[in-house]
């Protein structure tokens, strides 16, 4: 099994910064596209930042010029650092990695979810 830990949300005031990381661990054969993607209430669950294996990163328009997606292959880890936080931004951030376990074809996991709260 794969397993995804995420850590660095919290509350933070409006123009405020935060940086999330997600550490994967376990049977990992392989790790492909790594990403983030919010849920805030009432809402669907949402991505905000994907990037590649070799490090090319995609933004959803709302978070381009304030995000910025980066990962560690050595480590597995994929980082989300969020600049310039507005109120929207308020929501669960879920990490997703795209992997394959040894024995196991590729799909995608998910970590539990760490709140971002954005108020003054």
């Amino acid at each position: 099994q794969v397993q995804l830990v995420e850590s660095g949300g919290g509350l933070v005031q409006p123009g405020g910064s935060l940086r999330l990381s997600c550490a994967a661990s376990g049977s990992i054969f392989s790790i492909y596209a790594m990403g983030w993607y919010c849920q805030a209430p009432g809402k669907q669950r949402e991505l905000v930042a994907s990037i590649t294996s070799g490090g090319n990163p995609n933004y959803a328009d709302s978070v381009k010029g304030r995000f910025t997606i980066s990962r560690d292959n050595a480590k597995n880890t994929v980082y989300l650092q969020m600049n310039s936080l507005k109120p929207e931004d308020t929501a669960v951030y879920y990490c997703n990695a795209f992997a394959k376990e040894y024995g196991s074809p590729k799909r995608d996991y998910w970590g539990q979810g760490t709140q971002v709260t954005v108020s003054s």
